[in-house]
């Protein structure tokens, strides 16, 4: 009796124990199926790019200096004013300078009284020579004195030039248009050719970007372009320091003969429209170099790529809602998007997010990525 009753006491323990293992799997049956976000394999325009560090480069860029010395008597601009070429920055006092122009003047004025009486001496003696009234040598020592009267008037003018340069020089003007900074001097001081820079005049519009592009990737490119596989023109943009894209493109310009020693690269240089100045000399940018030509090609979002010993992967769900695992090539990245060389069709639905939720074979509760 004992031992029956241990028995069925067994037997109650496992019936009990098997009840709830059964419930389990009932309750496994009906668990919903993992949601999960899906996007299509689709055909766009995803041309190649790269990326590089470039620096704004001022196309124009001068220290303003006084070329004649004397105290400055006028300032005619605000530090950082926009001014154009031609535009009367300072003034220097001219007094002297203009006297000087005075004087020499006087000076060629006489010189041509001297000249004309010279002209009348020689014409005198060449006249009476023919009746050999003077001699010869008057009429030579006669053309002489002309010929010294001419010379002292090519002089003095040459003097008068240089003098009405110097006192062009008193008014400094802006050699181009662009933004002036800090004015070194103030009214009242002594400046002059050893003053150093008054102010710096910068050009900013049109404004150039200069980035370095190693050897290697400047002759695939070249290359290519000679194979015809890529246009031989590409659209140049910039990313600004505070993460904004500049709304405008530039055009390639320059490209350097020679690689830089040491870095291995050589120097390219693009001209951007700067009409706002939102361009500052010296601005440390990112440029993206993007081929002209369309290039329609397949691609999903970077996101969905997996990657395991054997490469790339991505978990297709197909139209009974199961998920398969499909090896895919990715042949490059950009903008968020991975180009897929072959393992996808047009229009498969690969899973973007929840994919570690997911097993090869399972139904899932696929929706739509955002925009999608």
């Amino acid at each position: 009796m004992r031992g029956s009753r241990i028995l069925a006491a067994a037997l109650s323990s496992g019936l009990l124990v098997a009840i709830p293992s059964q419930t389990a799997f009932a309750q496994q049956a009906q668990a919903p199926a993992p949601a999960v976000v899906v996007a299509p394999a689709a055909i766009m325009d995803l041309r190649e790019s790269a990326d590089f560090t470039g620096k704004v480069v001022a196309i124009q860029r001068v220290d303003i200096r006084a070329r004649v010395s004397g105290f400055l008597e006028k300032l005619h601009f605000t530090d950082g004013d926009k001014v154009t070429a031609g535009t009367l920055l300072y003034e220097v006092e001219d007094g002297t300078y203009r006297a000087a122009v005075q004087e020499i003047q006087g000076s060629i004025e006489a010189a041509e009284a001297a000249r004309d009486l010279a002209v009348l001496e020689r014409d005198r003696a060449q006249r009476l020579i023919s009746s050999n009234t003077v001699a010869q040598a008057t009429v030579d020592t006669a053309n002489a004195q002309v010929k010294k009267a001419e010379a002292d008037i090519v002089r003095l003018t040459g003097s008068r030039q240089a003098a009405e340069l110097n006192l062009s020089y008193t008014r400094i003007v802006a050699p181009f248009d662009g933004v002036l900074g800090l004015s070194s001097v103030d009214v009242g001081a002594l400046v002059g050719p050893d003053s150093g820079a008054l102010v710096t005049l910068t050009r900013l519009d049109p404004i150039n970007v200069e980035f370095p592009v190693s050897t290697a990737i400047f002759l695939e490119y070249r290359q290519r372009a000679l194979r015809g596989e890529i246009g031989r023109d590409a659209n140049v943009q910039i990313l600004l320091p505070d993460g904004t894209t500049y709304p405008q493109k530039g055009t390639i310009n320059f490209v350097s003969s020679n690689v830089a020693a040491g870095t291995d690269t050589i120097t390219v240089r693009a001209e951007f429209p700067n009409p706002d100045a939102l361009l500052l000399d010296g601005t440390l940018v990112r440029v993206t170099l993007e081929a002209t030509d369309k290039q329609e090609v397949l691609a999903v979002p970077q996101q969905a790529i997996q990657r395991d010993q054997q490469g790339a992967f991505v978990m297709v769900v197909g139209a009974d809602s199961k998920v398969e695992l499909r090896r895919v090539d990715v042949a490059r990245t950009t903008r968020g998007q991975a180009v897929i060389g072959k393992g996808l069709k047009e229009g498969e639905q690969v899973i973007t997010d929840g994919v570690g939720k997911v097993r090869p074979g399972v139904t899932v509760d696929a929706a739509p990525a955002t925009g999608g």
